[in-house]
């Protein structure tokens, strides 16, 4: 009896040591699973940076650095900034007709367009041994200066204030161009990384945008138009710096003779030549034009219908900065869209989509004019925002891929020539596009007469779908691959056969294989 009574207490102690145990696993299971959650959610924070920190070890830092100063503070913030402060100066402080301030605004573009000869200059004349510290330095001395003159000068005449602007342009595009070139560089030598990298510079580019917007109207209200260009200053100070701290190996010839320069400088032009005329190269080149010319701009029309009270919505320029603010929030979505899921997709394919969505994104616009939004009970407000939004993102989709293709046309030695160049072909694309649709705008609305306006805006949709026909342009390869011949690299790279290049990461793949499968 004393035995069973001992059984049953050894089988009572062992249920309760065992529900003990239960309690004390689902207490650990509940445990892992909030700390699992907490880390899910700190890894949301993290992952931005541990992706910063793996470019920072695949790469340099200070090129890292030099791409967040370059595009976001230097294209981003000053780009917007520039953007709507310069409207009210020319308005505000120089009382400038609105027809004179369209041919000023249009000669801003001069250096942007001579940024082939900035890629020359910074690949075929170093400066006391260096090809891309001095032009950073001189990018940032030029713009400095510039806005200085024109934010601290009262009563500057309008001749002097234009030439003050066009040299905060010149700064800002010599710079862009310099760290293209380095980007360039590394696309070719790491090509995994060629799409982090442009990700990279659109978030900052999308990320400075929207502070530049945000900030502008606020300071233009508190210091006026002539006193908010003092922080147009504020960039150019980074870039001198970036110059003096961004890696680079000097070469230890320097080629002071003339006629050695004169002689690098042909082998260069020659290069371009040679690079160009490959299909390979010429084909891809040439969509991204008329993908650009094509998409005819009608946005000043746009503008003046939504700032009109009686034809449009009459939106306040406090209404049109936070939309343009907005826009810039929907870019970085684009920018981390793209980073997450589409950077490993083959050109074709993904500019086909990006443009196929881009022109029936175009058809909201259509809605909007016309008012169909307010039939099905949506306001102006919320409607122009929306389309906004997916219009940014599905641009900032079909922009980065173009991007990356150019860096991968570009041949070693004179890559930050030939990006240039790329990049003047994409500018004149998008001249042709506001020309373009002047003419179109001109023949169909007047500033008071928006009747015709949403014939315009369904003949550049139209021209957006046309687009797709040139898709046979684009070559299928991934981003990773290799689209021009082997014998180019190497033949190019020999323009600089002293390693005069910028040397941020090591040369462990210079032998990419030729693509034929376009």
């Amino acid at each position: 009896m004393a035995s069973l009574e001992k059984e049953g207490l050894v089988e009572e102690s062992r249920s309760s040591i065992s529900q003990e145990s239960a309690c004390i696993s689902d207490l650990g299971n509940l445990d892992s699973a909030e700390a699992s959650k907490s880390s899910n959610i700190f890894s949301v924070f993290l992952e931005p940076i541990q992706w910063i920190q793996m470019l920072s070890s695949q790469l340099n830092p200070t090129f890292i650095i030099g791409i967040v100063i370059v595009y976001g503070l230097n294209l981003g913030f000053s780009g917007s900034f520039f953007k709507v402060v310069t409207d009210y100066y020319w308005k505000d402080v120089q009382k400038v007709q609105p027809s004179v301030v369209q041919l000023y605004i249009g000669l801003y573009y001069i250096p942007w367009i001579m940024k082939p000869v900035w890629g020359l200059l910074t690949d075929v004349f170093p400066i006391r041994g260096y090809r891309r510290r001095p032009y950073f330095v001189l990018a940032g001395v030029l713009g400095g200066v510039s806005a200085l003159m024109v934010a601290l000068i009262g009563n500057l005449p309008a001749a002097l204030a234009l030439s003050c602007f066009i040299g905060i342009a010149a700064g800002m595009a010599i710079a862009d161009v310099t760290i293209d070139a380095c980007i360039a560089t590394n696309s070719i030598e790491v090509r995994s990384l060629a799409p982090d990298m442009q990700s990279l510079c659109g978030f900052c580019s999308s990320a400075g945008a929207l502070i530049g917007y945000s900030t502008s109207g606020f300071f233009v209200h508190h210091l006026g138009a002539q006193g908010a260009l003092i922080l147009m200053a504020i960039p150019p100070v980074f870039i001198t710096v970036l110059g003096f701290v961004i890696y680079e190996m000097r070469s230890p010839c320097l080629h002071p003779e003339k006629q050695k320069k004169m002689g690098t400088l042909g082998v260069a032009v020659k290069g371009m030549y040679q690079t160009i005329k490959f299909p390979q190269v010429w084909k891809p080149s040439l969509y991204m034009y008329l993908s650009l010319a094509l998409s005819i701009s009608t946005h000043e029309g746009q503008f003046y219908w939504y700032t009109d009270p009686k034809a449009g919505p009459g939106f306040s320029q406090e209404s049109v900065g936070a939309i343009y603010a907005i826009g810039a929030m929907a870019s970085m979505v684009g920018v981390l869209i793209y980073h997450k899921t589409l950077k490993d997709i083959p050109f074709r394919n993904l500019l086909f989509f990006a443009q196929l969505l881009y022109g029936a994104s175009g058809m909201l616009d259509l809605i909007f004019i016309l008012r169909w939004n307010l039939v099905l009970g949506i306001p102006d407000y919320f409607f122009v925002i929306t389309e906004e939004c997916i219009s940014r993102i599905i641009s900032r989709i079909r922009w980065i891929p173009m991007i990356v293709l150019s860096t991968r046309l570009c041949p070693l030695g004179i890559e930050g020539t030939f990006f240039a160049l790329l990049m003047c072909i994409d500018s004149l694309g998008s001249l042709t596009s506001k020309w373009g649709g002047g003419m179109v705008l001109h023949v169909f609305v007047t500033r008071t007469d928006f009747t015709n306006l949403w014939l315009v805006i369904l003949i550049r949709n139209i021209l957006r779908i046309a687009t797709l026909g040139l898709i046979f342009l684009v070559p299928k390869a991934d981003p990773s691959d290799a689209l021009i011949p082997q014998d180019i690299l190497m033949t190019h790279s020999t323009v600089t056969s002293d390693d005069e290049g910028l040397e941020l990461v090591p040369k462990n793949d210079r032998s990419p294989e030729l693509l034929l499968n376009l």
